[in-house]
């Protein structure tokens, strides 16, 4: 069956929620991530060393966000901190 979201950027297709298992695109795996408490795969697909997690909570997301925020706004500070300015 071909994908009805051809964006999903989810690596488990044997997922049975997978979109490419069935014609109901994105809307299984949204109800069950919000029944649960979890974020969807494909969000923490675009964090780096999103493999690395340790679960799919709100809070996982949160903390790998933090995680890799953090050279990005040390990178803004020394920005900021530029003569010039």
């Amino acid at each position: 069956m071909e994908t009805s979201v051809s964006f999903c950027t989810c690596r488990n297709r044997s997922c049975p929620l997978h979109p490419t298992r069935h014609a109901q695109g994105c809307t299984p795996c949204i109800a069950k991530n919000l029944r649960l408490g979890e974020i969807p795969n494909c969000l923490f697909q675009l964090l780096e060393n999103s493999v690395e997690r340790t679960g799919d909570t709100l809070e996982d997301f949160a903390a790998l966000v933090e995680k890799s925020r953090r050279p990005h706004v040390e990178d803004r500070e020394v920005i900021r901190n530029e003569p010039g300015e």
